[in-house]
């Protein structure tokens, strides 16, 4: 179970180009175009002249050890009860459509920081995975980074939490086997490895699976702007009133987070499991707002290969949370009566909380 938190201290599509040699390309999956409503997605090229079934052969023993190398967990939770990540069947874009948020799933295993793009998200979600450890879920509308990863696998929950959003693009490496049903009836674009093969890559900097990056130029056009955000979050003065905290942490079975005020940078600072958060050129995550939301976090029916049941976090409903802004922490109530709907946050009183300008994020924690 997870424990309560604590207090320390009172442009388009780009194709054609060669990859930079740091990068190695995805191995490519031919499949055909899917028909999406209003439009009709591309089908991929076909495969190339000259090669005979020998070459065929090689290259199908090749893609088969790629997939099954690159998407068995290393150091972080096993993402499927058979120990891979696969990708949903006929889901996948070579593009999203414009005006669409980019979600992406990042992974937060040791061995996959310092990750890279966090800063440019707007909102950044963390919710418990299997084995008490964490994962990050990055929402991006306002600015597209050139990288974003490394990208893991998708879980139940995700489903839940974006429904707030108006069919979203949501970047990942695969989901357990039993789950790719519920994604393909979902109102998403999924971009996968598969579909998407464009947009990713394999770094050499960290060991499979911790090294899958994506280019979100290469998903969404542009940014789609703030409007996209339907979170049902608000910007603007702080409440009244607030106790002046020095830091606050919130901890999960085997991961913990602190978020220390720094006056300087007005700003809260990131530490994970004990060591500073930064990007992939070192400077340090500082969001301006962190919301502890406590919610009910129960087994799903899903589990990974090691028999570790997947958590649930149950994000529709109500509850309480502390909003940390401004050097100050405040005891609110979250709402959001539908998946549909946005959260809304309130005072005792019942009025609005609004969030300070910059990056939100939201630590869903279990409730007591």
């Amino acid at each position: 179970m997870v424990d309560m938190a604590t207090v320390a201290g009172t442009t388009g599509p780009i194709h054609g180009r060669r990859l930079p040699p740091m990068e190695q390309r995805w191995p490519e999956r031919r499949r055909p175009g899917r028909r999406w409503p209003g439009r009709r997605w591309p089908g991929r090229r076909g495969t190339h002249p000259g090669r005979g079934p020998a070459t065929a052969a090689v290259l199908a023993a090749a893609l088969a050890l790629s997939l099954a190398a690159g998407c068995t967990s290393g150091s972080g939770p096993a993402d499927d009860d058979r120990g891979t990540d696969r990708p949903p069947s006929g889901t996948g874009t070579s593009a999203a459509p414009h005006g669409q948020v980019l979600v992406v799933k990042i992974d937060n295993a040791p061995a996959a920081r310092p990750q890279t793009g966090l800063e440019a998200a707007d909102i950044v979600y963390v919710e418990q995975v299997e084995g008490g450890l964490s994962r990050l879920m990055a929402v991006y509308a306002t600015r597209l980074p050139k990288t974003v990863g490394p990208v893991r696998s998708a879980r139940e929950s995700d489903l839940e939490l974006l429904r707030q959003f108006d069919r979203p693009a949501l970047a990942f490496s695969g989901a357990q086997g039993r789950l790719l049903p519920l994604i393909d009836k979902e109102p998403l674009e999924a971009v996968t490895p598969e579909g998407a093969e464009e947009a990713y890559y394999r770094g050499t900097d960290k060991a499979s699976p911790h090294n899958l990056y994506l280019r979100p130029g290469r998903v969404l056009p542009a940014a789609p702007g703030e409007a996209a955000l339907t979170t049902g979050f608000r910007h603007g003065p702080a409440p009244e009133g607030g106790t002046p905290v020095a830091s606050r942490t919130v901890r999960y079975p085997s991961a913990r987070f602190t978020f220390t005020w720094s006056g300087e940078r007005r700003r809260w600072e990131v530490t994970t499991d004990g060591t500073p958060t930064v990007t992939a050129d070192g400077r340090r995550l500082a969001p301006a707002t962190v919301v502890v939301q406590y919610v009910n976090v129960r087994r799903s029916r899903y589990h990974d290969s090691l028999g570790n049941h997947t958590p649930y976090t149950e994000t529709v409903g109500s509850g309480t949370a502390v909003v940390l802004r401004d050097g100050r922490s405040h005891d609110v109530r979250w709402q959001r009566p539908r998946a549909a709907d946005g959260t809304t946050f309130t005072t005792r009183d019942g009025e609005p909380v609004a969030f300070a300008e910059g990056q939100v994020w939201v630590v869903l924690a279990q409730a007591s």
